[in-house]
Parts: structure tokens; C-alpha cells; sequence
């Protein structure tokens, strides 16, 4: 049992300034993994950590995550994609590794902590230094420093430099090589530009590999790819290497096992590959697949086309797309085909039904039209199929997929254009939408997928074996954790928690074990949080998760219906009810719809009583959507969600 709380601590999570200020005081050496929230720590070097920690066995040597964009002092590393190290020693700055280098970290955390050691012992010198990332840049060329800093912030990657995505596969992952697949990709010259351990769902596996549909292969290969964890990394240019693509492909070697074995021993796919379907790695097969295939991992990842004329920027950037009841009746698959051949990614994905309050805000600036009531009527006699498009200059490219408005235009002037090739007869306005401009995206994306909170409960069995797996789960997922706090429930408040199950048969089964020992409550922030986090967590039975949601939190951890390893929240309503219960008033309209800035940890600790008195107390537009349709059992996961497989029973508790 002491093995598994050591690991559970491994390293320390500092997510605001004051927690930072009690890290610098610890004593001995801490190693801090300075991350940013888009892409999470560095997972690649935890069990180097581990090891490292063992053997040594030493109480001087401690380990840290820090999230450069919540901590005042790390504002200089916000931004920066390649995983960076920090070594703290009595509150001072002793040491820097840039790049996840593991031989090299190993050497330093030796090297520094005996250095450590020798001044707590003998009263030796210890020698701080300064890094770029935190010095104040007082004496920086005055032209330079904002150039720099806004480039940093941007994460850019020059149209001078190349990337390609690649994956080291589950078979990979399950044996235990990604590190040392990590250390040869850096070994011979390749830059992590980003790097994220993800498990992929099935229809994100479809979504990926969509261009092989048609292949007798693919429907192994959709379940192979989603059978566990992959790493995603996007690569640059090897130095000296024009395109870092057939480099790449050069390294890895070729897809069928026995080729690669018999012409290319060295590529990582004759060492690690087993077969043609488990060949351990990924590689973009041409330049614009790269970029197609970085939206779909990374749709925040920013590219600069930089021209030497205006060096004008181009980055991967969001719009809405609608299809309206009668095309997406008829035609909705084929539109779909349409957008994934554009190279286009489908963010985010909803099917719902709007009332005509919902269509005038929306519309609100065609109101006074003569169009206006055939839009009306035609936006609220069926289900809207939403979607949130990325790629590189996506409002532009989707509306020049589209064509003109006018159908009579369309087929006059672009016959080939969307609107055109879906239009209806004796319907002179067209039934697919896209964003005039980038602000009306973002507002429009934010109507129908507006930032929820959903609370988030790791339950007593599952909290002290799991707890480290499942909270990367989160994280992996796109969750910001805006709220957490481990805790003892009183069965008055378990009772009082899952009130709703009173008459059931199970209740007082359920209250006391869910006061058997320590919960983790969470408040996860994520466009459609609630729904994403149901889907997440699978069907309450983990027999029934392990059938339909083999890649669930339930099917994978939780033991039996009771037992079942996590609790999510059914909707909006029953998720602010519950966050209130737990945490107090503590979510703001700032905090929800805000850059994040305003977030904050607390580690089993009350919150502020100074909360924002206001708090919970706002609907959004998509709420309203949700409740037209949550008029009977509470516990019903929401019909608006094209993700329907991981709704729990009713009849048991969540």
C-alpha cells in the first residue's frame, strides 16, 4: 500500500502562484516539469522519474509539474512547445534542461542533487543561475523583445521550418518502448515540437483514418488504434533536412514488417514492429496530410506561413458550419464526406433542435429580412447538425466551399459549390451555413458549444489505485480541472448527494460506500463538459462498458455496478446544483467563458468564502436546447449530443 501512495506523489502539481512560492521553500532538490495547459506535462520521462526516485531513495530529491500559464513567474515560458526542466535547490534557479533528453536528465538529477547535498551537509557554495525564460530582459533590444514575445506566445512554426505528425502506436505504448522510441527520435536530430499521450475513441480512429475506409484492413485498424494509449508527437526538420517528411518515412521504414526487417534493419518499424497492422509507428505521407492530420491532434497549434514580402501569419483557426434540417435529413453523410476530403477536422459535433426564441438570437441580424420568416420556419422543423471546422484559414476556405448564399447564384456562378450541389427545389435560400468572419465564428462556435462545467467524482475505489491514470485521462481529454478537493464524505452529505436515488433499493448500499474513504471531486471546464465527460466515463455497468465502451474509464477500472470507479454529472442543471453542493458558489460567467486565466486549483482545501455571490446563475443558449428535452428522469444523458453510447442508467446510481 506505501508503494502506491509513493507513486501517487511522485510529482507535485503546482498550478498558482502560491504554491509555486512552497515549492521554492522545500528542502533538498526539486526537478520541475514546466508545461503548458494545451498540451500537459511531459509523460514520457514519468517512469524515467520513477526509477530515478527509487533508486536513489533519497528525501532530498523531490519532482514537480508547473503550469506556465497560471503562475506569475513562469509568464517568460507560456507558449514555449519543447518540455523544459527546472532545477530548484533552496529557492534558487541551479539548473535548466531543455528537450525531454533522458540520459542527460538522469545525469543532471544525479549531478545536482549531490551538488544539493554538499551545501546542506557542509555549508558549500551553492551556485544560482539565470535563465532567458525568467530574466526580465531589461538590457533586450528594445525592437526585439515584443517580436520575440509574441512569436513565443503564438507557438509558431516558421513556414521555413517543416513538421509532420507521428504516432507511436498502442503496440508500442502496451510493450513499454515509447520512451526508447522517444530517445532515438532525438538521438538522430528530429525536434518534439509538441508531444501528447492520448488514447484515441473509435470514431476519432475513423475520423483519422477515413482515407482508408475502403480498405479490407480498416475496421482492424480502427480497433487497434483505439485498443489503448498512443504518444502524438509533431516533429520539425531533422538540421540540413529541406522536408522533415520523407526524413521521417526514411526513419521509420516501411509499413509491411518483413520489408522493412529485410531493407531498412535499423527503422524503428523492423525494431519494433511485429506485423504489417502493429508496426509501432506513424508517419504523414506527404506534406498536406501533416498539416490535415496536426489540425486533428493539435486544432491550437499555430503554423506561420511567413512570406518575405509581409510576413503575414496563417494558423489553424475554427468555424461553424450548420446543416439544416431538410439537407441533413437527406444528405448529411455525404456533406460529411465532403468536409473530411476538404481537410478539414470536426472539432466539435451536435445534433439539436431549436425553438424559434433560439433561431431570432442566433439571427438576430437578419431579423428585419424578407427572408427571415422561411428561415425561421425552416430552422426549427428538424434537428441542426452543428459542426466546428478546424484547419489553416478555415472561415475562409468553408465559405469558398460553400459559394454564394443566393442558391440561384450558387448554380449559376459556382455549380460546383456546396449550396449548389445540396440545394432544394422551389428553395431559394440555401441550407448550409458558414461564419462570415473569424469573431463571428468564435461567437457562433460558443452559442451552440458554449464552456460547461461538469463535476467530476473519483470515487473511494478507484481513488488510491487509479487516480494517477484516470487524471490523465482527464487531461488527455481537453478537461481543464478548474476545481478539485479530496475529501471524507459524512453520510449526511452522501445522503443528501445522491438524494435522488432515496426510494431506490440501492441507496443505503451506495451512501455507505461512497463514505467509506477519501473521494476526489473534480469541476472539469470543456466545451460540451458534460456530455464529453458522460461519454468518458461509459455506461454505469462496467459489463455493459466493457461491451459498448471498451476504451471507458468504467470498462477499464470500475469492478461491478456499484463499484464503477467514477460519478459525472447528467446535465447542466444537476452539475451547478452539485458544484454548489460541494464547492460552494465558485464558477463565474468569467471563468466559463474567459481565456481560463481566472482558474484556480485547490488541493483539499475550502474555497475562498469570497466567491462571487453570482455564480451559477446564468443559462446559456445550449442549456436551453438541453432542457427542451430533459423533461423526464433527471439522470438521462442529453438527446443533443451525437454521443448517445455513454449515457447511464437511470435505474443506477452515476
Amino acid at each position: 500500500m506505501a508503494g502506491k501512495k509513493k507513486e501517487a506523489s511522485l510529482q507535485a502539481s503546482v498550478t498558482n502562484q502560491e504554491q509555486w512560492e512552497e515549492m521554492l521553500a522545500t528542502k533538498g532538490l526539486t526537478v520541475v516539469d514546466v508545461y503548458q495547459q494545451w498540451c500537459g506535462p511531459c509523460r514520457a520521462v514519468v517512469s524515467l522519474l520513477r526509477k530515478i526516485k527509487n533508486e536513489l531513495g533519497d528525501d532530498l530529491l523531490h519532482f514537480a509539474t508547473a503550469e506556465a500559464d497560471s503562475i506569475d513567474a513562469l509568464e517568460k515560458y507560456r507558449g514555449k512547445c519543447e518540455p523544459t526542466f527546472l532545477f530548484y535547490g533552496g529557492g534558487e534557479l541551479v539548473a535548466v534542461l531543455r528537450g525531454a533528453n533522458a540520459p542527460l536528465l538522469q545525469r543532471m538529477i544525479v549531478e545536482e542533487l549531490a551538488k544539493e547535498k554538499l551545501v546542506l551537509e557542509q555549508g558549500g557554495e551553492r551556485k544560482g543561475i539565470k535563465d532567458e525564460g525568467l530574466m526580465d530582459d531589461e538590457h533586450a533590444d528594445e525592437e526585439e523583445t515584443p517580436q520575440q514575445s509574441e512569436n513565443e506566445e503564438s507557438i509558431i512554426v516558421p513556414a521555413s521550418k517543416s513538421y509532420t505528425v507521428a504516432i507511436i502506436k498502442p503496440d508500442a505504448v502496451a510493450h513499454g518502448k515509447a520512451n526508447e522510441i522517444i530517445m532515438k527520435i532525438q538521438d538522430v536530430g528530429f525536434e518534439i515540437l509538441a508531444h501528447e499521450e492520448r488514447t484515441l475513441t473509435e470514431t476519432e480512429a475513423r475520423d483519422f483514418y477515413q482515407h482508408k475506409a475502403e480498405e479490407a484492413c480498416f475496421e482492424d485498424l480502427v480497433q487497434y488504434m483505439s485498443s489503448g494509449p498512443s504518444h502524438i508527437l509533431v516533429l520539425s526538420q531533422v538540421e540540413g533536412s529541406a522536408n522533415v517528411v520523407p526524413a521521417w518515412r526514411e526513419f521509420i521504414g516501411p509499413a509491411d514488417i518483413e520489408e522493412a526487417r529485410r531493407e531498412k534493419p535499423e527503422s524503428l518499424r523492423a525494431q519494433y514492429g511485429t506485423q504489417t497492422l502493429f508496426n509501432a509507428v506513424h508517419g504523414s505521407e506527404d506534406i498536406d496530410q501533416a498539416s490535415r492530420e496536426l489540425a486533428f491532434f493539435f486544432p491550437n497549434f499555430r503554423t506561420a506561413s511567413v512570406t518575405e514580402q509581409d510576413g503575414e501569419e496563417e494558423r489553424v483557426e475554427r468555424t461553424l458550419a450548420l446543416i439544416r434540417p431538410d439537407v441533413a435529413r437527406e444528405n448529411r453523410e455525404e456533406i460529411l464526406a465532403h468536409i473530411h476530403k476538404s481537410g478539414f477536422t470536426v472539432a466539435l459535433q451536435r445534433e439539436v433542435m431549436l425553438t424559434e426564441e433560439q433561431v431570432r438570437q442566433f439571427y438576430s441580424q437578419h431579423a428585419e429580412q424578407d427572408y427571415f420568416p422561411a428561415l425561421l420556419q425552416n430552422m426549427t422543423s428538424g434537428p441542426v447538425l452543428a459542426l466546428a471546422l478546424a484547419r489553416t484559414g478555415a472561415v475562409d476556405h468553408w465559405k469558398n466551399i460553400l459559394g454564394p448564399s443566393d442558391v440561384n447564384k450558387a448554380k449559376e456562378e459556382s455549380p460546383e459549390c456546396l449550396r449548389a450541389q445540396f440545394a432544394v427545389e422551389n428553395e431559394p435560400m440555401g441550407l448550409l451555413h458558414g461564419s462570415e468572419n473569424h469573431e463571428e465564428a468564435e461567437r457562433e462556435i460558443n452559442f451552440f458549444f458554449p464552456k460547461q462545467q461538469t463535476l467530476a467524482v473519483i470515487k473511494p475505489d478507484a481513488l488510491e489505485e487509479h487516480k494517477d491514470k484516470i487524471m490523465e485521462e482527464i487531461s488527455g481529454g481537453g478537461f481543464r480541472v478548474a476545481q478539485l478537493k479530496e475529501m471524507v464524505l459524512s453520510k449526511e452529505m452522501a445522503e443528501e448527494f445522491y438524494k435522488e436515488h432515496r426510494e431506490k433499493p440501492f441507496f443505503n448500499q451506495l451512501v455507505e460506500f461512497m463514505c467509506r474513504g477519501p473521494c476526489l471531486m473534480l469541476v472539469l471546464t470543456k466545451e460540451n463538459a458534460v456530455e464529453e465527460w458522460r461519454a468518458m466515463m461509459g455506461p454505469t455497468d462496467p459489463d455493459q462498458a466493457k461491451e459498448t465502451s471498451p476504451n471507458s474509464l468504467r470498462a477499464r477500472f470500475a469492478s461491478n455496478i456499484l463499484h464503477n470507479s467514477v460519478h459525472g454529472s447528467s446535465n447542466e442543471q444537476h452539475a451547478e446544483e452539485k458544484i454548489r453542493f460541494i464547492f460552494g458558489d465558485i464558477c463565474s460567467d468569467a471563468e466559463l467563458t474567459g481565456d481560463g486565466g481566472t482558474d484556480t486549483t485547490i488541493l483539499a482545501k475550502e474555497q475562498d468564502s469570497s466567491a462571487d455571490e453570482n455564480t451559477g446563475t446564468s443559462r446559456s443558449p445550449t442549456e436551453d436546447m438541453s432542457n427542451n428535452h430533459h423533461e423526464g428522469d433527471p439522470h438521462d444523458s442529453n438527446p443533443c449530443s451525437p454521443q448517445t453510447e455513454g449515457s447511464d442508467n437511470p435505474e443506477h446510481p452515476n
